[in-house]
């Protein structure tokens, strides 16, 4: 089984940029052999999804209609494209594509609450709310939006989530942790609850998609302007802070760092590739707060946002922000249980990015493959292979 995650930009050099990431994605399952495939995807439609929402139509259809997806012939897309609906509009989209070499699959029927055998494809779009295949949920303001459904052959959840940015890395750094990490440790809380509760079987769960997890901001610029010296530069007309430079007190006072609301100007981006970026996680830590409740194989893979989204700059990171691991697949114990079967060889788990040399959008697809047996998450689980993802 594998999950898939990350912003796939569809707005920008539509014909070459939709026939790359096609390209990339077919080569992927098949380099793979994926057996099914779960394939999350955040902002539908782009960052100006009024004028671009069309193209992703077209993606979905260039990607079924595609040689390689003949043999997965079950197919299910869940794409929230109700744009003018904004008090329920997610913006999140799921792809689950199942190979033809996999003999029983269910869904989770939320309303009727049992599983359904899955046959055929189907593509549901808009009225997201009426669909008793899935959960989808918009909290208020303050909240994130999450979309659930769950599955058999082995039945487990998979939970797409999108939470909250960092509007502003001048207020990123005034403490540590975040004012923004506080609220983001907040609304997942309130996730785990709720897909924990009484109201269905509990089940073991994977949870991914844009989780904005960055690092500590204040901790990080620390360390790499400890010499340094800042220059405030307030806004005119408020006296707000506009503008923080660190200079080096040596060497012509050459700038380390410049930061803005939306500026995060290092001037070596070299240590967000050298051994892709890894000495950084010490300070990516957002997670640890759910270390009791949610697991992570480890990252030894860079950075996932925010990549340049020019075509030609595919390892290029934006300076707009400080580059993170916004882009998540974790899992409650029990799940994790089912990935580190002993059965499951070390090389049979691969938890990396898609497209490491190419322009993907501004986060790098990030994915979790590993061998599963038929009904691994029941009491009385088979113990036949039943998905082998090599």
């Amino acid at each position: 089984w594998l999950k898939c995650k990350g912003h796939i930009s569809l707005q920008r050099s539509l014909n070459l940029h939709l026939q790359i990431l096609c390209t990339i994605y077919i080569n992927f399952l098949s380099y793979y052999l994926i057996s099914s495939c779960s394939q999350p995807l955040m902002e539908v439609g782009g960052k100006n999804y009024e004028a671009s929402m069309a193209h992703v139509d077209c993606f979905v259809k260039e990607l079924l209609s595609s040689e390689a997806l003949k043999e997965y012939s079950r197919a299910r897309v869940y794409l929230d494209e109700n744009y003018k609906c904004q008090e329920s509009f997610t913006a999140l989209g799921s792809f689950y594509f199942i190979h033809d070499s996999l003999k029983s699959i269910q869904q989770f029927d939320f309303k009727a609450k049992k599983f359904r055998k899955v046959v055929g494809r189907e593509t549901c779009t808009e009225t997201l709310e009426h669909t008793p295949m899935l959960e989808k949920e918009k909290f208020p303001q303050d909240y994130f939006p999450e979309v659930r459904t769950r599955r058999t052959v082995d039945s487990f959840d998979l939970v797409n989530i999108h939470l909250f940015h960092d509007a502003s890395n001048i207020v990123a750094c005034e403490k540590s942790p975040s004012v923004y990490s506080g609220t983001r440790q907040k609304a997942l809380g309130y996730v785990l609850d709720r897909i924990t509760d009484q109201r269905h079987e509990r089940l073991p769960f994977f949870l991914f998609g844009d989780f904005n997890f960055r690092l500590d901001a204040k901790q990080v610029i620390e360390s790499f302007c400890s010499t340094a010296t800042v220059q405030t530069v307030r806004a005119a007309d408020t006296n707000e802070v506009d503008k923080l430079i660190f200079r080096e007190t040596e060497n012509d006072r050459k700038v380390v760092l410049q930061l803005e609301k939306k500026l995060f100007n290092y001037v070596n981006q070299d240590v967000f590739r050298e051994n892709n970026g890894t000495s950084l996680l010490e300070f990516d830590r957002e997670p640890s707060v759910f270390k009791d409740r949610l697991s992570e194989l480890e990252i030894s893979f860079p950075p996932s946002y925010p990549y340049s989204e020019d075509s030609s700059q595919g390892k290029e990171y934006m300076n707009t922000r400080c580059p993170a691991w916004c882009d998540r697949i974790v899992m409650c114990p029990s799940a994790r249980d089912l990935v580190l079967k002993p059965e499951n060889e070390e090389k049979s788990v691969v938890y990396d990015n898609i497209g490491p040399n190419v322009c993907m959008g501004d986060h790098k697809p990030v994915f979790l493959s590993f061998r599963i047996t038929a009904g691994a998450g029941k009491p009385n689980a088979n113990k036949h292979k039943c998905c082998v993802v090599q």
